[in-house]
């Protein structure tokens, strides 16, 4: 029994589409005209606990109703809420008139407990993108969660009204018939659309059956089950149910109470909680993947909030944003976009002009055809990037709360846009900024995600992030509430947690004990710590603990910046690095192409990592000043370029390693000039096959070509190699040098491939030498007095020495300087 024109008995049945500034205003009318006394609205009935919530002035849509499983992570649910949502505009209505509000869809707890198979046989499942409550195919839902018909077809009702009324678009169809509508006329019942809209689907649904779907037979045998109750106790003529449109004829059909409750019958179940979690319009739209999504909901809210002249509010929005963007835009141009918005409009036969038309309007006037500026509109407006509040004294997991205590404390308000934030960890709130974000990332809520400074500076107290709330991270702090109520003891005990996890990796620790140390949670470091030293000492793959070192040593560097202790990872990196220096010569013999090249990333990162010990260590340990190579640390290194020369002279090491073990030596400082050449010289003689010579280059080479440009006695070498190899040879050798050459950057290929253009250089040319090149545009000889004054200025810049300190002489010694500097 339903409500006709006139008010006759029955409940109201307000068929919407979810979504819909039009439906939004319709309902609204229709609740000020009847002033029902309950409000049944579409969604999971424990939310019936946190309704009144949304009548807090600190509730901004949108909004979304969170449901998860309390013990078992991963399956959680949305109802997303908008302003211009009927459903939010029916809750805020009676929540603020003491009118009761109930949700009446399948409950959360038998929706969260079905599997995906269970799901497409079973109602209230979630749509694949997490928005269980818009799973069904209401009018203007897509058709993504459009129904079938009895041949498997997937049916849409949109499309169906939109054909019969002679349109080819079913959205412009909607929006012309109903989001495009002001209200009722003066002294019309506000009911009778939606009384049209239900006789229209009842027409769909007797045509084309309930659509093949068993799961919206259920949830609709729950929604009736709810309308009786509600109907028995506040009587037909007080009841309005807000549901999607598709559902309306359903709930008038005469099916006994037995039946509906046999369909309910068995269905699964876990515990489950509702909270409410801020939203964004980003995340309404369609393209996010959200099933009963629509396309530009940045434009639905500006048709539900805009008074009036709802074409010419838009306009003047979308003229400051290009304004902002420096984009030349005029009141003429925003006369002339209205006028063409509407001309099209009326061509088109449409009552007003939609989103269609003004895009075409502001295409052709404000961005001149250009769809570049266009793509903007789309994003910041069309679309936005607004992101909604819920109130602190609102209903939420403890974490959340402390969270939100957390993020005051640090002064860092999440937001739907994408930011970047550069944080000096010499400062105490940006210190505490960074543990905030560390702990949130051990918890695997990715608010932050760390980035390069585009400062460039690489300073450990400096820190660079990238911020973006994404709705699905309120699911994630939900989720992290099994670890604690509050951020850090959360942090602690699933660091705890991982550290003795069985089948940890020993880098998936160290990196732990990083991140430890990054959060600064010293309740877990220990544990994490106990666990490192046991697996350490247990393992013996090189490349695991060559792979584990750079971690652990990084953290090494945290102490002093941070204000933490990071002692007791000093004894741990130091026999670590010790037994990946023991380990290293017989793991490296006898291995193939791709093990070789795997153990080079291993040989890289723990030369970087040994020298960070080097460096940092005699500093921890009071043996000796940082700049220098004393102590324990000091004797490590020595012993570490020990090794690396014994593999650069070892025949049975594969050659990239050979290669790499020379340049690394060479970059330190540990091989003189003429000792590289020999080796290059030895690598690249008659006697060794081309392709095993291509991989010694490959592995000296790699990482930089500047050595090449500046030492052209290797360079003639390399040049002479290649020139001499057999043709039949040569298309071996090829890919491997290309991979090489690859990686270096433009500028440093084409200056090679200058020198080699301009032939060999003579006998000279060696770093620093001081001889002639031979090379066009260069003179006879170095004038010494200027190059003492441009020496006095470099070491003013890099501050190695001071200016007027005498270095800089004439008798020589200024090329030795300049070739340091």
């Amino acid at each position: 029994m339903t409500v006709g024109a006139g008010g006759a008995a029955g409940p109201l049945l307000l068929g919407v589409r979810h979504h819909g500034p039009g439906s939004a205003r319709a309902v609204g009318a229709v609740l000020e005209a009847y002033e029902p006394g309950v409000v049944l609205i579409e969604g999971p009935p424990e939310a019936d606990a946190v309704a009144a919530a949304a009548g807090d002035d600190g509730m901004v849509p949108p909004v979304a109703l969170l449901a998860h499983a309390v013990d078992e992570p991963g399956r959680a649910a949305f109802w997303p809420l908008a302003e211009f949502s009927p459903e939010w505009v029916a809750i805020r209505w009676a929540v603020r008139r003491g009118v009761p509000v109930r949700f009446i869809d399948l409950p959360a707890a038998h929706t969260l407990a079905m599997s995906e198979g269970e799901q497409e046989t079973v109602p209230g499942g979630t749509d694949g993108g997490g928005a269980a409550g818009d799973a069904e195919p209401d009018p203007g839902a897509g058709p993504d969660a459009a129904p079938e018909d009895g041949s498997g077809v997937r049916l849409d009702p949109l499309a169906a009204l939109a054909e019969a009324a002679g349109y080819d678009d079913p959205e412009r169809w909607w929006e012309d018939a109903v989001e495009h509508r002001r209200g009722a006329a003066p002294g019309a019942d506000p009911y009778e659309p939606f009384a049209a809209l239900g006789e229209a689907m009842a027409e769909l649904r007797a045509v084309h059956g309930a659509g093949g779907h068993q799961r919206d037979l259920v949830r609709e045998a729950h929604m009736r089950l709810r309308l009786r109750e509600a109907r028995k106790e506040f009587g037909d003529a007080a009841t309005a149910v807000i549901c999607g449109a598709w559902h309306v004829p359903a709930l008038t059909e005469a099916v006994t109470v037995t039946a509906d409750r046999r369909a309910l019958k068995g269905l699964p179940k876990v515990k489950a909680e509702v909270t409410w979690v801020p939203w964004t319009h980003r995340r309404l739209a369609r393209r996010s993947g959200y099933g009963a999504g629509i396309a530009s909901p940045g434009w639905y809210h500006h048709l539900f909030t805009a008074p009036d002249r709802p074409v010419e509010r838009w306009m003047t929005q979308v003229a400051g944003l290009l304004r902002e963007q420096d984009h030349q835009v005029s009141s003429a141009h925003l006369i002339e976009a209205v006028r063409l918005a509407g001309t099209l409009a009326t061509l088109r036969g449409r009552p007003l002009a939609g989103l269609t038309e003004t895009t075409d309007a502001v295409r052709s006037v404000l961005c001149e055809g250009s769809d570049v500026p266009l793509e903007l509109i789309r994003d910041r407006l069309v679309v936005g990037d607004v992101l909604g509040e819920v109130p602190e004294g609102g209903p939420a997991v403890p974490l959340q709360r402390d969270l939100a205590r957390c993020q005051r404390a640090v002064r860092l308000k999440p937001s739907a846009a994408e930011r970047e934030l550069d944080l000096d960890l010499r400062k105490e709130n940006d210190a505490a900024r960074s543990r905030l974000l560390h702990r949130l990332r051990l918890l695997g809520i990715d608010w932050g995600e760390p980035v390069r400074s585009r400062s460039g500076s690489t300073g450990t107290f400096r820190e660079s992030w990238r911020l973006r709330w994404e709705p699905e991270l309120s699911v994630r702090v939900a989720e992290a509430g099994i670890w604690g109520t509050t951020v850090r003891e959360a942090a602690t005990a699933k660091a705890r947690s991982g550290a003795v996890e069985p089948g940890t990796a020993l880098a998936d620790v160290t990196a732990l004990a990083e991140l430890c140390l990054l959060a600064r949670l010293p309740d877990a470091l220990p544990v994490v710590m106990r666990v490192l030293a046991d697996r350490a000492a247990l393992e013996s793959d090189v490349g695991h603990l060559a792979r584990a070192l750079p971690a652990l040593v990084r953290t090494l560097r945290y102490g002093d910046v941070r204000g933490t202790d990071a002692g007791a990872l000093a004894e741990v990196a130091g026999g670590m690095a010790e037994r990946v220096r023991v380990g290293l010569p017989p793991a490296c013999a006898g291995l193939d192409s791709e093990g070789a090249r795997e153990m080079r990333g291993h040989l890289d990162a723990a030369h970087q990592a040994v020298n960070l010990l080097a460096r940092d260590r005699p500093a921890a340990d009071g043996a000796a000043p940082p700049d220098t190579e004393g102590g324990a640390a000091g004797d490590l290194l020595d012993r570490w370029r020990t090794v690396l020369r014994t593999l650069a002279g070892r025949d049975r090491v594969p050659g990239l390693l050979r290669g790499r073990c020379a340049r690394l030596l060479l970059d330190d400082g540990q091989l003189a000039d003429t000792e590289a050449e020999r080796l290059v010289s030895l690598a690249l003689s008659p006697g060794t096959p081309p392709a095993e010579a291509a991989v010694w280059i490959e592995g000296f080479l790699a990482g930089g070509g500047m050595l090449l440009v500046h030492d052209e006695r290797l360079l003639a070498l390399v040049d002479r190699w290649l020139t001499g190899v057999p043709a039949d040879a040569f298309t071996d050798v090829l890919p491997l040098l290309r991979r090489t050459f690859a990686e270096y950057e433009a500028g440093v290929r084409r200056t090679l491939g200058e020198l080699v253009r301009r032939g060999p250089a003579g006998e000279g040319g060696r770093r620093g030498s001081g001889e002639h090149t031979g090379l066009p545009g260069f003179g006879a000889g170095l004038e010494a007095r200027r190059a003492d004054a441009v020496l006095e200025t470099v070491r003013l810049l890099l501050g190695t020495a001071s200016a007027g300190d005498g270095s800089g002489t004439a008798d020589g010694s200024h090329e030795r300087e300049g070739a340091r500097v």
